[in-house]
């Protein structure tokens, strides 16, 4: 069956026409995919879809996203990040970027989570691959000592609810997720630390929870911890490993915007 995709001039060029006709015709297409920008369900069959070419030095992965989330186009990657990033991208999905602490691919999903007796709303934060330390290349992943740095506390309870980090919020504008802004620094305005390629939709329920309690909780794990999980429960549960594991980081955020 044809696929509602859009197969820009740049990932054409570099697939070839004859794999992009395959892909337009359903031939090596998949029906339903994660969305590499906001890790929710899509399908292809049913929704415009955008072809998203990762591009390393000798690999290239290609992956899918919701048209409404980002276009298609072909990203450059490290080698390195890729590969240890093939299964994430495939399978669980991806975010938008992050220019602090270092480059990298971030997954964000939002959820409710239940914790200190009441529900809040959240964002988990998950790499794509491994994160280096800047000026380095790993192989060591230090992504949640580069959060504790920043001020973000160890959570080994989701229940407990994190401490406030000073200067950080999460810009919500017109109903839709924009950024979570890092502090300023030296009288420079707030700049973005994660930042939608394109404003992402979240639930009614989640915006109804931020409206109640105007925090955001942020909650961070290294690749391959949490996943794309399809319900809230099983989200839940992947935190609850990741928690018991020492393997999750959070803060509690303001709201920035309306």
């Amino acid at each position: 069956m044809p696929r509602m995709l859009d197969v820009s001039d740049e990932v054409r060029a570099e697939i070839g026409d004859e794999e992009a006709e395959r892909l337009l015709g359903g031939d090596s297409a998949p029906g339903l995919y994660d969305c590499t920008s906001c890790r929710t369900p899509g399908n292809t069959e049913r929704e415009r879809t955008s072809t998203v070419l990762f591009v390393g030095d000798e690999t290239a992965v290609l992956a899918f996203a919701h048209a409404a989330c980002i276009p298609s186009q072909v990203v450059p990657v490290a080698e390195e990040q890729l590969q240890g990033a093939v299964r994430s991208i495939t399978g669980e999905g991806g975010g938008a970027e992050a220019e602090v602490p270092l480059q990298a691919e971030l997954g964000v999903t939002s959820g409710l989570v239940l914790a200190a007796g009441d529900v809040h709303p959240a964002l988990v934060v998950e790499p794509l691959g491994p994160i280096a330390r800047p000026g380095t290349s790993g192989p060591v992943d230090v992504f949640l000592d580069l959060l504790r740095e920043q001020g973000f506390s160890s959570v080994t309870d989701v229940n407990d609810l994190p401490g406030q980090l000073p200067g950080w919020s999460v810009l919500v504008a017109l109903g839709k997720l924009h950024a979570v802004l890092q502090p300023a620094v030296g009288g420079t305005p707030a700049q973005a630390w994660w930042q939608a390629h394109r404003p992402m939709q979240v639930a009614d329920e989640w915006r109804a929870a931020l409206n109640k309690s105007g925090q955001v909780l942020v909650l961070c794990a290294p690749s391959g911890t949490i996943g794309a999980q399809p319900r809230e429960d099983l989200l839940r549960a992947a935190l609850d490993r990741a928690a018991a594991a020492g393997r999750l980081v959070g803060g509690t955020m303001p709201l920035a915007g309306t």
